[in-house]
């Protein structure tokens, strides 16, 4: 069974302009240690990108928000610097990064996979860990990214269930990323309902 981590993803634009995606990133391990591999679906610009520069910053974070305003809609745009050896930046105040290199690329009309090593590393901030509506929230997002895929009664029993941890332990980021996905799932339900 892989090992999935729900991160941040940021690469740079054939225009010199920096993209940010939420993106599960699947750990390969294998006899050279680890890999990273990316499968942005098809079209999206994190793909064009990684084709254009074949390289990447893997960013983690504990800001909530940055998962769910880039699935939202609601906000796209945040801080970042440039990364220190590869062509993309990171996340400014991400708690750490990986940056990756593309070393093979398997196409596929949906999701291509890039396998990528890492070409440096570096710590910011210490992680103390998510609350439980920290963890409701990118697993909202994730039922959000999928409102296309998914019958929308099994997204209301999710979101059901996340609910509870949003009521119990979320603060204020916590509670303003939920709203934002909230928002764009009654506005896919009612595009669906007309």
């Amino acid at each position: 069974m892989p090992l999935i981590r729900e991160t941040i993803i940021t690469t740079t634009g054939v225009d010199g302009r920096p993209h940010v995606a939420p993106m599960g990133v699947t750990v390969d391990l294998d006899g050279d240690g680890e890999r990273l591999v990316l499968a942005p679906f098809r079209p999206s610009r994190t793909l064009d990108n990684l084709l254009a520069r074949r390289c990447a910053v893997v960013n983690h974070t504990d800001d909530v928000r940055v998962f769910a305003g880039c699935i939202s809609g609601r906000r796209r745009e945040w801080p970042t610097v440039p990364a220190d050896r590869i062509d993309a930046p990171r996340l400014a105040h991400c708690l750490s990064h990986e940056e990756i290199a593309v070393v093979e690329m398997e196409n596929d009309p949906v999701r291509p996979r890039f396998h990528c090593r890492t070409v440096h590393a570096a710590a910011h901030a210490s992680f103390r860990g998510f609350n439980r509506a920290q963890a409701a929230v990118i697993e909202a997002a994730i039922l959000v990214s999928r409102l296309h895929m998914l019958p929308m009664d099994k997204i209301a029993c999710e979101i059901d269930y996340l609910t509870i941890a949003i009521g119990k332990t979320a603060g204020p980021p916590e509670l303003e990323a939920w709203d934002w996905l909230m928002a764009r799932i009654a506005a896919h339900r009612a595009g669906e309902d007309s």
